[in-house]
């Protein structure tokens, strides 16, 4: 896609992981002047110093407009557009620091997928929570399937933006928008967080019962069956029901269930193999989101009396240290049921 001059931008992402890296490239290679800011100081060096993610996101040649920067205020300073990519864990204490820097008018694009412990909120519940009620309108949630590495490789990918305000969803759009990255939109935010956070718990167990070494049959079983749980929860919590089988549904929870890139289902790959989760995790520099998720996830679903037992099942290898294959088994041997959850009717 070429751009004229005055349709460019500069745009801030918070956050230098793998996904915060490709994002900022991608917003790079579409005409846009990229900050891409780091917690950690050295990193920004060796970034701006190797002109590439060595650490995150290895084998990319960032552009020329793309700068990382470890300074905040500088970062956010003048910026027409806010992606933020920072874990759920960590995104309280950035936006302590960041929401009285943001501008007035800059359109926040969340790319976190996740739900906070604790307090049990979405992360568009985390953002209303910090910034004003007059700026509640600026902020949009990405969703859909995308590996890191594939959108800075410019393969074909598709997302979608929601938001509540159709016209700052479309201005997100209009930027992120090339020939190899597909871009809709939706009003749905609580179905597009639901879809991008519990697809990750999800992929933990479709990554167990493949390192049990079960077969095609088991893995669609858990990602359709996960994709019920997903559907349960979300209209409980208002998600239109559609939303559960588009990109933000099905698209990301059949990438996350079956991608050799899911780090979700790397981590349930070794704990069917019969590793031990403080080891797998030891062994990882990115974060595995749907491991603090599905806590967040099992409460979420007991306060809302949602039944979800893949979720329940994943919490107990998780969090009680039950082995996988018991947890298979109680699955697989719980009351007989008709299929169809009548939740939508």
């Amino acid at each position: 896609m070429v751009r004229r001059m005055d349709e460019n931008l500069n745009a801030a992402v918070l956050g230098a992981g793998s996904w915060g890296t490709a994002l900022a490239k991608l917003l790079a290679d579409n005409g846009h002047r990229v900050r891409l800011w780091c917690r950690r100081t050295e990193q920004a060096e060796a970034i701006e110093a190797a002109r590439e993610n060595e650490a995150y996101l290895p084998g990319f040649r960032l552009p020329d407009d793309l700068h990382a920067t470890s300074d905040l205020e500088g970062a956010l300073d003048g910026v027409g557009l806010i992606l933020s990519v920072v874990p759920t864990h960590g995104l309280r204490a950035v936006l302590e620091q960041a929401k009285d820097l943001f501008p007035a008018d800059a359109p926040v694009l969340s790319c976190t997928k996740g739900i906070e412990q604790e307090s049990l909120l979405m992360v568009s519940g985390v953002f209303e929570a910090h910034l004003p009620a007059d700026r509640h309108h600026l902020l949009t949630y990405l969703a859909g399937p995308s590996f890191a590495r594939e959108v800075a490789a410019r393969m074909p990918t598709a997302v979608t933006v929601a938001g509540h305000d159709e016209k700052v969803a479309h201005r997100v759009q209009h930027h992120l928008r090339n020939p190899s990255m597909r871009v809709y939109t939706t009003d749905d935010v609580v179905g597009a967080e639901l879809g991008g956070a519990l697809k990750n718990v999800i992929a933990i167990a479709a990554g167990v019962g493949d390192g049990l070494g079960f077969g095609h049959n088991a893995r669609a079983a858990i990602i359709t069956r996960g994709l019920a749980e997903i559907g349960r929860l979300g209209a409980k919590m208002g998600a239109h029901p559609m939303t559960v089988h588009g990109l933000a549904g099905m698209g990301d929870l059949v990438l996350t269930c079956t991608g050799d890139l899911s780090r979700n289902r790397k981590v349930g790959l070794a704990l069917g193999a019969g590793q031990k989760l403080a080891d797998i995790l030891a062994g990882m520099n990115m974060v595995a989101e749907g491991v603090k998720t599905t806590k967040s996830a099992h409460e979420l679903a007991l306060r809302e009396g949602v039944e979800m037992p893949i979720t329940a099942a994943m919490y107990k290898i998780l969090y009680e240290d039950q082995d996988p294959k018991l947890m298979v088994t109680e699955l697989m041997t719980r009351a007989a049921r008709k299929e169809r959850d009548d939740h939508h009717e």
